[in-house]
């Protein structure tokens, strides 16, 4: 086999298994307001804190006044992203004009411009972790990290070789200024919650 046919084959299996456990945990009596994904093959499941869901409101509003009611923008929708089993449910994505779903019926990572993770105590070390690291190998755009607990906001921007190129620190009650990326707005945090 050839370089390309191992990785084909690897995603293949990968998203295989994925299947299988989102089958299982579809089955599973996971309680209501419960957040479930995985990363690097763990299962994490996180309840949605009502600070949790202000923020992606926040931010989910004035990307909806940007592209209108018709834009491709989810929270907790399964995207399986680059890495070993990694089915993430991202608290944003945004996806282009463009996007479709694959065979499986499923969005495509490739299609994804924007996404925003809001921090929870339990799962605070995937999104400035393992999940970053996905965001930036799958060259995502625009990665915003929002932490009610310290208060800020991390952007991260230049995925490349996979890492992002800029980072930069945005304390609540600052704009983020998105203007010059794909998302093309500015996100007040002023109304942001703090933990």
């Amino acid at each position: 086999m050839t370089g390309l046919e191992d990785r084909i084959a690897m995603a293949d299996a990968n998203t295989q298994r994925l299947d299988e456990w989102f089958a299982r945990l579809e089955r599973m009596p996971v309680p209501e307001g419960f957040r479930v994904e995985i990363v690097g093959g763990n299962v994490h499941m996180t309840p949605q804190r009502d600070t949790h869901w202000c923020i992606i409101r926040r931010i989910v509003r004035p990307i909806e006044d940007r592209f209108g009611m018709d834009v491709r923008v989810f929270s907790d929708v399964r995207i399986d992203f680059p890495g070993h089993e990694n089915g993430f449910c991202p608290d944003v994505a945004k996806l282009s004009d463009s996007a479709k779903k694959d065979d499986e019926g499923r969005w495509r990572y490739q299609d994804v411009e924007f996404v925003a993770e809001v921090i929870s105590e339990g799962t605070a070390a995937n999104d400035y972790g393992p999940k970053k690291t996905a965001y930036a190998v799958a060259e995502v755009p625009v990665y915003v990290i929002a932490d009610p607990y310290q208060g800020r906001c991390y952007v991260h921007t230049e995925p490349k070789d996979g890492d992002y190129l800029s980072r930069k620190r945005v304390d609540f009650g600052t704009d983020i200024d998105l203007t010059a990326t794909v998302v093309g707005l500015t996100l007040k945090t002023d109304d942001f919650p703090r933990d």
